[in-house]
């Protein structure tokens, strides 16, 4: 069995498979950092329904920490306003957010120095073209605040070598990935049902994954896709 891990877990794909994936091997704790972002209801929503479905008491309760950063970014970023999110054809690159992963790791962090864990997961994939997603950053990250913190602490990203099509083909039959959020405009439905816009960048990435993983696609879209 591993050390209890804190698992950065959003709600997505990735975070999600990351997080069984973790809790077959171990204690793992989900940490759900709030920011302000405005899908951040069905982030929660999702996560939460994941974690009642896969039902392994490995996974320990939600952990919700909290930093709004619209005093950083403002209010008329796409991330604060919920509006101009980058569309199913733009690039990668449009849906960056400055300092994200450098936020969620270090509040994990301290959360860990003061619960007495030494590890933390991230579901950064290949291909992920942002700064704070390198191994390098990774390290550097987690020399940092083991240092100011006066913790031993890694930071790691084991899936770090696959694309989401990968994580789809081994996982797709075990996992209720019918339950996990990839939008940046999700729209809630009747019945707390949760659909995806199909008009954003993150739904057009979810899409494409399970068609190149020739995986059916069984999310809810606003339309056809």
């Amino acid at each position: 069995m591993n050390p209890p891990t804190a698992v950065l877990a959003s709600g997505g794909m990735d975070s999600c498979i990351l997080l069984a994936n973790v809790a077959e091997q171990g204690i793992a704790h989900p940490i759900y950092v709030e920011t302000g972002i405005p899908w951040e209801w069905a982030e929660k929503q999702m996560l939460q329904n994941f974690i009642d479905a896969v039902n392994n008491p490995n996974i320990r309760p939600i952990t919700t920490l909290q930093l709004p950063v619209q005093p950083l970014y403002g209010t008329g970023h796409w991330t604060m306003s919920g509006e101009t999110v980058p569309g199913y054809e733009e690039p990668d690159e449009t849906v960056y957010i400055p300092g994200r992963n450098i936020i969620l790791i270090t509040l994990a962090a301290i959360w860990c120095s003061l619960n007495d864990v030494h590890r933390i997961v991230i579901g950064s994939l290949a291909g992920n073209p942002f700064p704070d997603a390198t191994p390098e950053f990774f390290q550097s990250i987690a020399n940092s605040n083991a240092t100011g913190l006066d913790h031993p602490l890694t930071v790691e990203a084991p899936m770090r070598n696959l694309h989401k099509e990968d994580i789809l083909a081994t996982n797709a039959t075990t996992l209720p990935l019918h339950l996990t959020l990839t939008c940046a405009n999700p729209i809630s439905a009747d019945g707390n049902a949760i659909i995806h816009c199909a008009n954003c960048n993150k739904c057009r990435e979810r899409h494409e994954a399970f068609l190149e993983a020739a995986i059916p696609d069984n999310t809810a879209y606003a339309k056809p896709l």
